[in-house]
């Protein structure tokens, strides 16, 4: 598996086409995904275009390689007619780093870093509030967790030959860039993400903030 150029790739699409979209990722190649409903409930512009503003959506999120993810996105269109209005969208973004997924690992070496970076870290339901604490005694400012249900090749069982997906948190932590590797740190030792089926975590690089405010 190639480990460079690592992305996630984000799917927004209706309610019930979420394991569509799954199957599909999984039929291509990608180790595994997760996926959870979008709520709205206020009016927002970003989730406006994002098309969130809908409860009857569902969010699907894998990180994979770049070809690996390509692969996936061009079976996922044509299975589901993204090229059609209403049918979804998809997009993704760099990772700079990848933890806690085995035979990822993977950590940029970058230039010039940005001034903010998230964090992303998926853990089994009732592990969230032990990631925020941690990232909080760490430096965080706060975090968002959101409820989701994974399908990762570690994380789901088995019974009467059908795949029971246990559910799972996903903690979204916006970090200045400077004190980011403390909040890794922090993080992968209380929850223990290097152990297989303990969760993965990853980053991204945030070009554009608004509402932050650096504290006094």
């Amino acid at each position: 598996m190639n480990n460079s150029n690592l992305e996630v790739f984000i799917y927004i699409v209706n309610h019930n086409d979420g394991s569509r979209v799954m199957k599909q990722a999984k039929k291509h190649g990608v180790r595994g995904t997760t996926a959870f409903l979008g709520h709205g409930t206020i009016e927002s512009a970003l989730l406006d275009f994002l098309g969130l503003n809908d409860v009857r959506k569902e969010l699907i999120l894998m990180v994979t390689d770049e070809v690996t993810g390509q692969h996936a996105m061009k079976g996922i269109s044509k299975d589901l007619r993204l090229d059609k209005p209403g049918k979804g969208i998809a997009f993704s973004l760099n990772v700079t780093r990848f933890l806690g997924s085995r035979g990822y690992s993977r950590e940029e070496n970058r230039g010039e870093k940005e001034m903010y970076e998230a964090i992303f870290v998926i853990v089994d339901k009732g592990k969230g509030e032990f990631v925020i604490d941690a990232a909080k005694k760490a430096g965080s400012k706060g975090a968002t967790l959101i409820n989701a249900r994974g399908s990762g090749i570690h994380e789901t069982s088995t019974l009467f030959a059908m795949e029971i997906e246990p559910e799972k948190e996903i903690i979204l932590i916006l970090s200045e860039s400077s004190g980011t590797e403390k909040i890794i740190e922090a993080v992968s030792t209380e929850c223990e993400i290097e152990k297989p089926g303990n969760g993965i975590l990853f980053t991204c690089d945030v070009k554009r903030t608004l509402g932050l405010y650096q504290g006094k």
